[in-house]
């Protein structure tokens, strides 16, 4: 099972020629729906048994019937969610990490991929304007990113009852992964703000105003909401989480790529005043899943919230720093080598152009729903986040729309609500997204539905 046979070489050249093609048209290999509805296939797939059928038959399984049920989030007119579109510099990358077998937990086992993490982690501080002592961790996602963020937050206080603090407050739009890591914490989450607008300070003070200050564990913020790429007034938010010593954590998990763009940086400002920050770059900075950064501006409390004892250990803690030491983990891969490596390959003002191209795509869109005399705009376009209506349709219209692209290939695109109101919602993380892709979704929308 673990020898390199001739069989398995000859999976790896076709796993080879899969991969070129389909990193240079990501739209076309897999073709989607050729297995039918997501989460189906063409014929049921082959029972586990006690004999395997080989590396090649298995491998022609996971291209022919598994892989073409999915929507590739890389795909062009794939602008739900918030998907992500890596370089070919960073897949390559990933791959050869798995191949690699490397535990990224520790310098003792990792060496210098350790190192390289590091640069990346110092790129994302020094564009968000973190001073040079701040560091972090690379992790699987945001959810887990602001989980490690709240626990370092809570760390060693005590309430006069002696009891660990209990409240975090959120701004209105955070992401649902706050109120996942309150309720693993067993906090209680208090909304400050609207869900659709920014957060303000004069929102958020009479909300701390209700709370003893030693029972609140953060208040988070978002810089580049899920839902409409608002950025709450951090500046504001900041200087009033200093004013009353309470931990800022921000979530800039989607929205914090756009800092590279030099006309949206003053939008952030104040972010650098957060004691911790979330941002993911298998979102808008072209890395493959899972990668997302958890950030700290002063790391000495997150280290000792989050460094592991045992004796098993001890000898991996003989090194200074280990990227095990700040989140909720352990045994951890090591995310950050397929970033550093991209950004090592391309050049950081490659990254640059490339979050502008998206932006600027963003801008295209909500010109054309603009003119339409069947489509508007719901609220004015934020970061590359794009909402918008079609004249006369409600939710049933929308989603019946939403699974017919799906179906056909032609993208995907969700309905969300906005003003408690049903719409359809762009969100612009691929370069490669162009306008052509954009006017065949539009002209998708000018026909009622049969």
């Amino acid at each position: 099972m673990h020898e390199f046979v001739a069989q398995d070489r000859e999976a790896l050249n076709d796993i080879a020629a899969w991969t070129a093609a389909r990193l240079s048209d990501p739209s076309a290999v897999p073709a989607y729906g050729r297995a039918g509805e997501p989460g189906t296939g063409a014929e049921p797939l082959p029972a586990l048994a006690s004999e395997g059928i080989g590396t090649d038959a298995a491998w022609a399984w996971v291209r022919d019937a598994v892989l073409p049920t999915a929507f590739a989030t890389d795909h062009p007119r794939y602008l739900a969610f918030v998907g992500g579109a890596p370089t070919p510099a960073a897949v390559l990358t990933d791959a050869a990490l798995s191949a690699a077998s490397v535990y990224g937990g520790s310098e003792l086992e990792a060496g210098t991929v350790v190192t390289a993490e590091r640069a990346a982690l110092g790129w994302l501080c020094a564009f968000l304007g973190y001073p040079a002592e701040a560091h972090g961790a690379f992790v699987s996602g945001g959810s887990l990113a602001n989980l490690s963020a709240l626990v370092a937050a809570r760390h060693g206080r005590r309430t006069a009852a002696g009891a660990p603090p209990g409240v975090i407050v959120m701004s209105a739009s955070a992401h649902a992964s706050v109120r996942a890591a309150a309720a693993i914490m067993g906090c209680e989450v208090v909304p400050a703000g609207t869900a659709d607008g920014r957060l303000r300070a004069a929102d958020l003070a009479p909300v701390l105003d209700a709370h003893d200050p030693d029972d609140v564990v953060a208040v988070v913020a978002s810089a580049g909401a899920t839902n409409t790429g608002a950025v709450d007034a951090l500046a504001e938010i900041a200087a009033l989480c200093a004013e009353r010593e309470v931990w800022l954590h921000v979530d800039a998990a989607y929205g914090g790529a756009a800092m590279l763009s030099p006309c949206h940086r003053e939008a952030f400002a104040g972010i650098e005043r957060a004691d911790s920050i979330t941002i993911d770059p298998h979102k808008w900075l072209f890395t493959p899943y899972e990668c997302a950064a958890i950030l700290y501006r002063d790391p000495h409390r997150a280290r000792a919230a989050h460094r592991q004892r045992a004796e098993y250990l001890e000898a991996a803690h003989e090194a200074a720093d280990n990227p095990a030491d700040y989140a909720v983990h352990l045994t951890r891969r090591a995310r950050g080598l397929p970033l550093w490596a991209s950004l090592l390959a391309n050049g950081t003002d490659a990254y640059v152009d490339a979050v502008e191209q998206c932006l600027t795509t963003a801008g295209y869109a909500a010109k054309q729903i603009e003119a339409s005399p069947t489509l508007e705009l719901a609220t004015a376009p934020q970061l590359s986040v794009v909402l918008f209506r079609r004249t006369g349709w409600g939710a049933a219209e929308y989603e019946q729309w939403s699974q017919a692209a799906r179906r056909s290939g032609l993208g995907l695109v969700t309905p969300t609500t906005f003003g408690d109101e049903p719409v359809l919602r762009l969100c612009f993380v691929n370069p490669r997204t162009t306008a052509t892709d954009v006017d065949l979704l539009l002209m998708s929308l000018k026909d009622d539905l049969p």
